[in-house]
């Protein structure tokens, strides 16, 4: 099928960039970006309300161990599963090191059931987007954002566990900085759906399109998963595929 482009977040990166427009200036977000087609809020918009906080109780899959047949991303040895080794490999998890880039996987993935385990920096440094930041992007296109939202006010759509620009989380469940934390997320059909340390936040959510990109309506195309390097330290450990429904 044709891809439609029916409007275009390559204005978001110049958005960053405005302060006239900036909405209020105790909120973080814009005023001034697209609207996000089938809502009524624009990209990142700083009025938008944010996730209401909630503290969740032990995550049963922190530490769990990759189930039969399961595609072992990460075992806390190397990454020899990944396109570069330039990120710290230490202690059982990989840490995003100054410069190294994203990471993203030798293979190519489409719809699947994917664990990882993740740790903002414990000494908070910044605020909003300038903390703990990172993502998880299937198929090398659609981003579940990584970020330490505890205590931590940013744009809603930006918040972690949300799909980046597009849907906020239904709540933040996020645990304080240093502390591991669980995403068990599933893609199928360009419908995902992210639990946060055991708490459904994205349920079966159509993603509009490729983050930052336009929105298209072709069928999804296989893609290698990525784990954004190019801002803050974030840690990761215990990378598994549980479920490739296709590649």
């Amino acid at each position: 099928m044709k891809k439609t482009a029916l409007f275009s977040l390559t204005m978001l990166a110049a958005s960053f960039a405005f302060d006239a427009n900036a909405a209020d200036k105790k909120l973080p977000g814009y005023t001034d970006t697209p609207i996000i087609p089938g809502q009524k809020w624009r990209v990142h918009d700083a009025n938008r309300p944010r996730p209401k906080v909630v503290k969740a109780g032990p995550s049963k899959t922190l530490g769990a161990k990759p189930p039969k047949g399961a595609v072992v991303l990460f075992n806390g040895e190397d990454t020899s599963q990944w396109s570069h080794q330039k990120w710290k490999v230490e202690k059982g998890y990989m840490e995003v090191t100054k410069g190294s880039g994203q990471l993203s996987t030798k293979k190519i993935f489409g719809s699947i059931k994917l664990h990882i385990e993740f740790a903002t920096p414990i000494k908070v440094v910044g605020n909003s987007q300038g903390r703990g930041n990172s993502g998880v992007f299937f198929c090398g296109q659609y981003e579940v954002q990584v970020l330490d939202s505890y205590q931590n006010m940013s744009y809603a759509d930006g918040q972690c566990a949300a799909l980046y620009g597009q849907h906020p989380p239904l709540v933040n469940v996020c645990r304080p900085p240093g502390e591991w934390q669980t995403y068990d997320l599933t893609l199928v059909d360009r419908h995902v759906t992210v639990v946060l340390n055991g708490v459904k936040v994205i349920d079966n959510q159509p993603v509009e399109g490729p983050t930052g990109g336009a929105v298209h309506t072709d069928p999804m195309t296989p893609g290698p998963l990525h784990l954004q390097g190019d801002h803050t330290s974030v840690k990761y450990k215990n990378i598994y595929l549980a479920r490739v429904v296709r590649n």
